[in-house]
């Protein structure tokens, strides 16, 4: 199977590069933000005629505003460059990209996928920009990756980088650490088959719980290193904003932030590659995190866990490896069912049992039991053929 697969690197680029990477990255949001301002002008003009509908100036609003055009917009930015000479000085292609960037958020807005684009600020934490390979303008060479107008760049190469690239990204962490994602179309092989199903309650005093009674340890990174970023926080809070000792100090706590972050991507991808490798089905509940996050008690520990992250991780391993994931509805009552005869206990939910007995004298632990009820309800749903089957 041939998927898009990305492969993320640390880079180290030389002083002049990392001044052509900060151009660039500058240049890029400018041709995003100038597009993205011709369209909301354009735009602006269906609400100027709506108002005039509605002070009885005209009858009817008959403007249809223009969408985005992605290929006239791209066209457009060699001309900008006349008015514009600094754009000269990057990757000609990443400008390009920008605008395609664009139009796809546009695309996504007018399917009412997403909410309209936002002008993008220099203030903001994560800075990138993204270059496409053509006629081999990105290659990697030994401890090197070429990429246009930098040349030659030096990466810490962890794992080689196959198939064929589509194209880079760059990025500019809070903490001044540069990385680059490069996209290639690889071919995945499937792994074996294990004949083996699973549940997955996901919780907080555990991370997960399986159905076979395997529990993968809550790890609680952000709990771990909150007291040292508070301290970390409030010595950025005495320093003059702007001023050499403040950018110093905002660079510690990024890089507390970015530890945390570190930490907690390693265990979702090792957690889910596990769960993915030993079970050929896998039943996780459908959890609605937004409403969740309202309960202000647990609020931290939600976030903290990621368990969206995780599931979207599960799904798409999945469905590279040849392996199933299985939505189970919110609604189905996985910790109160007895696995053993089916019937409810509704004080488990009630009272917060942790464990308890059924009346059929069944002895359960409430995590695991509602692991294996997510496992048989996983393996109904597919039999049944029922929708929600990633």
């Amino acid at each position: 199977m041939v998927v898009k697969k990305s492969f993320r690197f640390r880079i180290f680029p030389t002083k002049k590069q990392a001044e052509l990477i900060n151009k660039t990255i500058g240049c890029s949001r400018f041709v995003f933000n100038f597009f993205l301002n011709k369209q909301k002008q354009k735009d602006s003009y269906w609400y100027v005629v709506e108002e005039m509908v509605q002070n009885g100036q005209l009858s009817a609003n008959h403007w249809k505003g223009e969408f985005f055009n992605r290929y006239e917009s791209v066209k457009a930015v060699r001309q900008l460059k006349e008015h514009y000479p600094f754009l000269k000085e990057v990757d000609s292609i990443s400008l390009q990209k920008s605008v395609e960037n664009l139009a796809d958020a546009y695309q996504r807005y007018y399917k009412k996928q997403n909410k309209a684009p936002k002008f993008k600020s220099k203030k903001n934490k994560v800075q990138t920009y993204a270059t496409k390979q053509t006629n081999g303008n990105i290659a990697i060479l030994d401890n090197h990756i070429k990429l246009p107008k930098l040349g030659l760049v030096r990466f810490a190469k962890s794992r080689e980088v196959t198939g064929r690239i589509v194209n880079a990204t760059i990025r500019r962490n809070p903490s001044g650490k540069y990385f680059i994602s490069v996209l290639a179309e690889t071919e995945v092989v499937e792994l074996p088959k294990t004949n083996s199903s699973t549940g997955v309650d996901l919780g907080l005093t555990h991370f997960a719980i399986l159905s076979d009674g395997t529990k993968y340890k809550n790890n609680c990174y952000f709990k771990v290193l909150e007291q040292r970023l508070v301290k970390a926080q409030q010595v950025l809070s005495r320093r003059i904003t702007g001023s050499n000792n403040w950018n110093k100090q905002r660079m510690k706590v990024a890089r507390i932030h970015e530890k945390i972050e570190n930490k907690r991507s390693d265990f979702l991808h090792k957690t889910s590659t596990d769960i993915i490798k030993n079970h050929d089905i896998i039943g996780i509940e459908s959890l609605q995190i937004t409403n969740l996050m309202k309960n202000k008690k647990n609020a931290k520990s939600i976030a903290d866990v990621s368990w969206y992250r995780f599931k979207t991780m599960l799904v798409y391993k999945a469905e590279w490896y040849g392996k199933t994931v299985v939505e189970v509805s919110k609604t189905f009552p996985s910790s109160q069912l007895c696995s053993s005869c089916g019937s409810k206990n509704k004080a488990v939910k009630d009272q917060g049992l942790r464990e308890w007995t059924c009346v059929c004298g069944a002895y359960h632990d409430r995590d695991i039991n509602a692991g294996i009820n997510l496992k048989n309800e996983a393996n109904r749903l597919l039999t049944v053929g029922a929708t929600g089957v990633a």
